[in-house]
């Protein structure tokens, strides 16, 4: 496959041709999107916030979003609201914290409705604040508290004896007296900057500080994934996945489809591309049946990795493609001009172009049409026939196929004088009136009794 299979342009003909397929596979992903969300009860999420005042490092305050997921505080919360059936191990996958900027723990609780959304949140900080201070007041030593306060009335009478040093230092402008004052004061500073970070520092003022910060609001909305982000998700998931599918089919596949390819394929040369009406391809047997309708409700039978040849417009339009493959027929083969029609079995559109092809040929060149099995090919030998004209439709067949038609060609002695690709192409109701759509039918039974098809 070439690099056409990345152009937007293969999308577009994607989409243009196989826009059924597409439809229900959206419609079925859109369904098992919807499956999915019966599965998965409706989530409602709210957080509350609980406010550390003082200054944090970003390591403490990852430890206390791990206090307040602890399984402590869940146990405590889980008792506290008395859910029936709902226990500690069943809210720690519904609880979560994270810190946010500000020294802010936001606790986040989900549950199956707003109004238990709401209380796990609230419940669950009430219980991190007073673990919090628990834990705090465990720690508390009386004696360093002693100590503390011991200290604190050290520094005041310090403060004061500094203060009574300065005014008691000479008063004169001299040097010495206002060094001796300025060492003084900064001796002051340092002392109340030293106990200013003991403060900071004294778990009390932390046990008293935690503060919930209003309760949590009621969530108005299901947490994501919502019902319908579920049903679109499984839409395009699909679709994606046919777009895709129907690429790498292309990518991967060995079948030649353009004119060029084939023609290598075969040793040959192309004489062009004809149509036939689609329509008529619900008049074959095979076509019948549940199965054929919906490949032809979902657009199967349509190869969409082939180029649509250009619309021929009506009946007369469409015989003057044929003539013209004939007329280059004409100047490639000399006359006596008799040749073989070879058709790959099971290729019913070429088979119906060939014989379409033996009526516009009117004769000259002769042309008798032979089918071929593509598995086993085997062409008639040769007769009066000088040479194998290959009809086929492109996209079809391998590459290895192709070559076996020719080989089974070589083998009977006929040289591959040329190809001629057919594709398909909307039929219209209204008819050339000098060409009616009769007038094959006598040809192509004339053709198919001197055939002699080769199985």
């Amino acid at each position: 496959m070439s690099d056409d299979t990345i152009r937007l342009v293969t999308i577009g003909r994607i989409l243009r041709r196989r826009w059924r397929l597409l439809a229900v596979l959206t419609l079925v992903g859109a369904l098992v999107g919807y499956g999915v969300s019966l599965l998965f009860p409706p989530r409602y999420t709210t957080s509350a916030s609980v406010l550390l005042p003082g200054a944090w490092e970003e390591r403490a305050l990852l430890t206390q979003t791990e206090i307040a997921t602890s399984s402590v505080v869940v146990d405590r919360a889980a008792a506290t609201l008395h859910w029936e059936g709902v226990d500690g191990r069943d809210l720690r996958d519904r609880v979560s914290a994270q810190a946010a900027d500000g020294n802010i723990v936001t606790i986040s609780g989900t549950a199956e409705t707003p109004e238990r959304a709401q209380q796990l949140a609230d419940q669950v900080a009430r219980q991190f604040v007073g673990y919090a201070a628990q834990v705090v007041g465990d720690n508390d030593d009386p004696e360093a508290a002693a100590q503390l306060t011991a200290l604190r009335q050290m520094v005041a009478q310090t403060s004061s004896r500094i203060t009574e040093l300065a005014d008691a230092a000479d008063p004169g402008q001299t040097v010495e007296s206002v060094q001796a004052r300025t060492d003084l004061e900064k001796l002051r500073t340092t002392l109340q900057e030293a106990m200013n970070k003991l403060e900071e520092a004294d778990p009390s003022a932390t046990k008293a500080g935690l503060v919930v910060m209003g309760p949590a609001p009621r969530p108005t909305g299901e947490a994501p994934p919502t019902r319908w982000q579920l049903v679109a998700g499984g839409a395009l998931l699909f679709f994606l996945v046919a777009l895709i599918g129907h690429l790498t089919a292309a990518r991967m596949s060995r079948r030649p489809r353009t004119e060029p390819e084939i023609a290598e394929a075969l040793g040959s040369t192309s004489l062009g591309t004809v149509d036939v009406p689609a329509e008529r391809e619900a008049h074959r047997p095979e076509a019948r049946g549940a199965r054929a309708r919906a490949r032809r409700l979902l657009g199967l039978d349509v190869r969409w990795d082939v180029p649509a040849p250009p619309p021929s417009g009506d009946e007369a339009s469409r015989q003057v493609r044929y003539r013209r493959v004939c007329a280059r027929l004409r100047e490639r083969v000399p006359a006596p001009r008799r040749l073989l029609a070879v058709v790959p079995e099971g290729d019913a559109g070429a088979l119906r172009a060939a014989g379409q092809l033996v009526a516009a040929a009117g004769g000259d060149p002769r042309l008798r049409v032979v089918e071929v099995g593509v598995d086993r090919p085997l062409v008639p030998d040769r007769d009066t026939e000088s040479g194998a004209l290959v009809v086929l439709s492109p996209g079809h067949w391998t590459t290895a196929e192709l070559a076996g038609v020719a080989e089974a060609c070589a083998d009977a002695r006929h040289e591959v004088v040329g190809v001629v690709l057919v594709g398909t192409s909307p039929a219209r109701p209204a008819r050339s009136a000098d060409r009616p759509r009769d007038a094959v039918t006598p040809v192509l039974a004339g053709a198919d009794d001197a055939t002699g098809v080769a199985r």
